[in-house]
């Protein structure tokens, strides 16, 4: 076994044995952590999500970008802990934030699409996968293993990029694909405005998914991808925020994508209910925050450097 699928398998390990540490610990702690009879279910999901991340690692396994070192341990460590400390600072347990449509607002999820973007797509898959985890225990509400991995991909395919060469090569594909997802989003939005959004909670009736999201919520995805084409044709002439922006885009769509076609089988909802009720309150919100955060933390990390001669 060469060192690089030695190194890629320990990753995937990690992952599973830290959320099934983080159930089984955590639920000692606070019952509200445990999951309920659909546990085994969950899990299934989390190994598919893990399988499709080796699948595509294999197909791709010549490249470099997959190399899981010393300095890659740290990063995962260090965007893991700061995924899960600002998921949880977020979250409205400590600042409360305005919610925009009944949409939970997560500025935290630029950290794996730039933990991703920047070390690699193995370092983006642990910071979303175990700081989402580690989030959720810390908000105690209860977990979403399936989520968290959704949140994994997320990191994952932002930090794809390092699989190409030439990075201008990709992005018309990612491009067409995104636009894709958001166009069925839409149109199932348009279709079914009336179902609940399943994502919202009513701090004063302590209720999930009790009203229909807002026609700015339905079309959050939409904006979001318009104001990443904005910021595509703003950097136009600086590859590397454009190629940033685009492949975190296509990485929220997908990995938030998976994680609510799962509760299709894992809770039973129908098919439009997991687009308009999960999808479109997760992604939309995702990707106005990527849209803007994104350049502006990789244009301050950049500075940085340059600042300190690395």
């Amino acid at each position: 076994m060469n060192k690089r699928l030695a190194s890629v398998l320990v990753s995937l390990a990690a992952v599973l044995v830290f959320f099934l540490g983080i159930w089984l610990i955590g639920r000692t702690i606070n019952p509200d952590l445990d999951l309920d009879e659909t546990a085994l279910l969950r899990f299934v999901f989390v190994g598919i999500g893990l399988l499709i991340v080796f699948l595509i690692y294999w197909l791709t396994r010549n490249s470099k970008a997959w190399e899981v070192g010393t300095r890659e341990v740290v990063y995962m460590a260090i965007g893991a802990a700061l995924y899960a400390i600002l998921s949880y600072l977020f979250n409205g347990t400590v600042f409360v934030v305005p919610s925009v449509s009944q949409v939970a607002l997560r500025p935290a999820i630029v950290i794996p699409m730039l933990f991703g973007y920047l070390f690699g797509p193995a370092v983006g898959l642990f910071t979303g996968a175990v700081g989402n985890m580690f989030g959720d225990a810390l908000t105690g509400f209860g977990l979403s293993p399936q989520w968290s991995v959704g949140n994994g991909l997320i990191g994952m395919i932002a930090g794809m990029p390092m699989l190409f060469k030439d990075k201008k090569q990709s992005l018309n594909t990612v491009l067409w694909i995104s636009i894709g997802v958001v166009a069925l989003a839409t149109a199932v939005y348009l279709l079914n405005q009336s179902v609940p959004n399943t994502l919202f909670y009513d701090v004063d009736n302590g209720i999930f998914g009790d009203a229909p999201i807002s026609l700015v919520a339905g079309l959050s995805v939409l904006i979001g991808l318009v104001l990443a084409l904005l910021v595509w044709y703003i950097f136009r002439k600086d590859i590397d925020v454009a190629t940033a922006v685009i492949w975190s885009m296509l990485g929220n769509f997908l990995g938030m994508g998976f994680a609510a076609i799962s509760d299709i089988w894992i809770n039973g909802y129908p098919p439009a209910l997991a687009i308009v009720g999960e999808f479109i309150p997760a992604a939309g919100p995702n990707m106005i925050f990527a849209a803007i955060l994104v350049p502006a933390l990789l244009l301050a990390y950049r500075a940085l450097q340059r600042q300190t001669g690395r």
